[in-house]
């Protein structure tokens, strides 16, 4: 592969290369005026810049990325392999030490190399479940054996940088008549991915099942830096206002890339990713038709008319809203929402206990005005707008699971509702 990719670089110095930060449009007209041989020579040099670039037909970057998904897994396991065998973790029961159970060998293995096996095994861990899909493809659901069977993977994008990333589609979205885009939530990674995927296959069973023949895709993104802890980086924007102008250009690219009519095309965010999603049609232009969100913490903008798609095309599922944030199935919602909500301020009159429910609260007497007599003016009330809120003004979509997690229940009323919209069939989305 070495020498194919040195022959094609030497090659390639006659031929153009991808404009700098260009748009998905400017990607696709790039590509499309390279010749045959050009196309295969860039491929062969530079499988993982081609593999990135929004605009590019999807085949084209399913192919160069499970090449560079074959050589991490490679290069990944051969570096594992050249770690020294970890050695006994814990010393006998007979000669520990009080509060310290462990080995002085492990202890000194592990202050070396522990990170960096951890590291390994969490890539190859995420690496394997993607390789996991591909073998899926023709496979028929045991528990739904009328069903099709899963159709092919691809693989539009894939790295290992940081906590890495990857973005798999169940469906070729350049031919889909119907396309979902998924962008999960806090604590995603590649280690991880295996179960966003899954997510996306039930998706995509659920809406192929009621498409009536047409073509759908269903897309994990994970195509941005998530927040990894829920307590000291899921409270952040900054991770949502840096994956927003991502997910605008990965999605701008499929609609470059469709072939023949524009196709319906819906963005689908669980939890912190409806916040990307809010934050991408903030900061940009978010070229959906629909926007579907599942335990959303907020949005970043006030209102469903603010999301680029018309409030009637904005769905907000949320299983556990409740009159008290706590105990709830969900409570994300209710509690995400004072960090990622716009905010809804009033004054409520005098001789109003200050108090707290699912929606607002009143806040305590010492920070509420006072007229100059010392008479009590009112109560501040602030009131979280997120996406269940009925004053975003979107559709509230009804739910039959519960917890953060279950909105993707396989026979659920949760699921079959995302896959109603996935599909166009709005009049028969179940709403509270």
């Amino acid at each position: 592969m070495g020498s194919v990719r040195s022959g094609a670089k030497t090659y390639l110095d006659e031929v153009s290369h991808p404009p700098q930060h260009g748009s998905p449009k400017d990607n696709a007209k790039w590509w499309d005026g390279l010749s045959g041989q050009e196309k295969f020579a860039y491929a062969s040099a530079y499988p993982e810049r081609l593999g990135a670039l929004n605009g590019i037909p999807a085949d084209v970057r399913d192919e160069v990325n499970r090449v560079v998904l074959a050589e991490k897994r490679g290069e990944y396991a051969m570096q594992l392999q050249a770690v020294p065998k970890e050695p006994e973790k814990f010393v006998d029961i007979r000669d520990a030490v009080p509060g310290n159970a462990y080995s002085a060998e492990w202890t000194a293995w592990d202050k070396k190399y522990g990170d960096k096996v951890r590291g390994l095994k969490a890539a190859l861990n995420g690496m394997n479940a993607i390789q996991q899909r591909f073998d899926r493809t023709g496979q028929v659901d045991p528990e739904h054996p009328d069903e099709k069977p899963l159709p092919n993977a691809y693989l539009l994008g894939f790295d290992t940088k940081g906590i890495g990333h990857a973005i798999v589609a169940n469906g070729n979205p350049d031919t889909a008549d119907h396309t979902a885009v998924y962008v999960p939530g806090t604590t995603s990674n590649l280690e991880k991915i295996g179960g966003e995927i899954g997510r996306m296959e039930k998706l995509w069973r659920a809406s192929d099942a009621i498409a009536q023949g047409q073509n759908v895709s269903t897309i994990t993104w994970l195509g941005y830096d998530a927040p990894q802890n829920i307590i000291t980086d899921s409270p952040q924007s900054k991770y949502a206002d840096d994956g927003g102008p991502k997910l605008n250009e990965f999605v701008s690219g499929l609609r470059t890339a469709h072939l023949g009519d524009p196709g319906h095309l819906t963005v689908d965010g669980h939890s912190y990713g409806s916040t990307v999603i809010g934050s991408a049609a903030r900061q940009g232009h978010l070229a959906a038709d629909d926007i579907f969100v599942a335990g959303s913490p907020g949005m970043q903008v006030g209102h469903a008319s603010d999301l680029d798609v018309g409030e009637d095309h904005v769905w907000a599922a949320d299983a556990g809203k409740g009159i008290l944030p706590l105990p709830s199935s969900d409570p994300v919602p209710e509690i995400g929402s004072w960090g990622h909500a716009k905010k809804d301020i009033s004054f409520e009159m005098p001789d109003v206990i200050p108090w707290l429910d699912g929606d607002g609260i009143s806040l305590p007497n010492d920070i509420n005005p006072f007229d100059e007599d010392g008479i009590r003016l009112g109560v501040i009330r602030i009131d979280p707008r997120e996406p269940t809120d009925p004053d975003f003004g979107g559709n509230i979509v009804g739910t039959d699971t519960s917890g953060h997690s279950g909105y993707w229940d396989e026979d659920s009323e949760s699921l079959l509702n995302q896959a109603k919209v996935v599909v166009g069939k709005y009049g028969e989305v179940t709403l509270k």
